[in-house]
């Protein structure tokens, strides 16, 4: 485990360089449905999208009956013959209730593609929402495994590796890519829906701050569990402060590669912004030094 004071020193400039990229809301970019005429579940749920901002002009979504992925394709010439990359699915947090689309989803997703990694933006629905009739191991389960299999589905089409197609969750959403790594399925190869055909098991996980976490979810961590990057905050909520720790330890003891980063001074949601200050300012770099060492950052030919 590795514990990093928040008073460390900043970024070398060439990092924050890197997260210049990031200033500001990530430009829209057109969202891909997950189910072309609907998803099960949503039928007769017509009630648009509703976005809104807080006072830094992060914004949120909520309402979500058609869900989504949003691309952010590794930038770049990538013409015929270029080596396919690594995809990770990016599942906002918000509770349940909201999804924070910014510095959990379309930031993270814009920093990754420029450094190799092609991102999905998942907008699943929301369980915890007013008057919601969705549920999280239903409906947003259901969410997180068809983007997993979309995205190998259309593998070919995106310049990406089936095989390596992973999952990246802040608070609720990494309690979608904790379960997304427990419970799985090979795919239907035969299925009428071609997305149905490819396998929902991710190939690995990073777990931001994941929610969630449970003795009960400990004691479903088997080897088969993909290899994980776990990250939170000391002043997080104990589930989460101590959760994550625990998590970790099950999986080394059940022989999963992990990696756990805890920063001392910090708490919840700190997600990815430009006014981060101190040793949780340098998660973006420690994630792709662990990814670059799994072989997630160069295409494979």
């Amino acid at each position: 485990m590795r514990v990093t004071n928040a008073g460390a020193v900043l970024w070398l400039t060439a990092v924050v360089v890197g997260l210049g990229c990031v200033a500001g809301a990530a430009a829209q970019r057109a969202a891909v449905p997950l189910w072309a005429n609907g998803a099960p579940g949503s039928e007769g749920k017509t009630a648009p999208e509703v976005v809104t901002a807080d006072a830094d002009g992060e914004r949120s979504v909520t309402s979500v009956n058609n869900p989504s992925i949003t691309p952010y394709l590794v930038r770049g010439p990538r013409g015929a013959g270029a080596a396919p990359v690594a995809a990770i699915i990016v599942a906002p947090g918000g509770g349940h209730y909201k999804l924070t689309v910014d510095d959990e989803g379309y930031d993270v997703a814009k920093y990754l593609s420029g450094h190799g990694v092609a991102a999905f933006v998942l907008k699943y629905r929301l369980a915890r929402e007013p008057k919601s009739t969705y549920t999280v191991d239903g409906d947003e389960m259901n969410d997180m495994r068809r983007a997993i299999r979309t995205v190998r589905a259309r593998a070919a089409e995106w310049g990406i590796d089936p095989a390596r197609v992973g999952v990246m969750g802040f608070s609720a959403g990494g309690e979608l890519a904790v379960k997304a790594s427990l419970a799985y399925d090979d795919g239907n190869p035969n299925a009428a829906d071609p997305y149905d055909r490819p396998g929902s098991k991710p190939d690995f996980e990073v777990l931001m701050y994941p929610g969630g976490l449970t003795p009960e979810i400990d004691a479903k961590v088997t080897k088969d569990m993909p290899p994980a990057f776990l990250l939170c905050g000391a002043d997080d909520r104990p589930d989460i402060s101590q959760g994550v720790p625990e998590l970790f330890i099950a999986m080394k003891k059940a022989g999963v590669p992990a990696e756990l980063h805890e920063y001392g001074g910090v708490g919840h949601g700190f997600g990815l912004r430009l006014s981060s200050r101190g040793g949780v300012s340098h998660w973006p770099d420690v994630l792709l030094e662990w990814m670059d060492g799994r072989g997630l950052l160069h295409g494979k030919a």
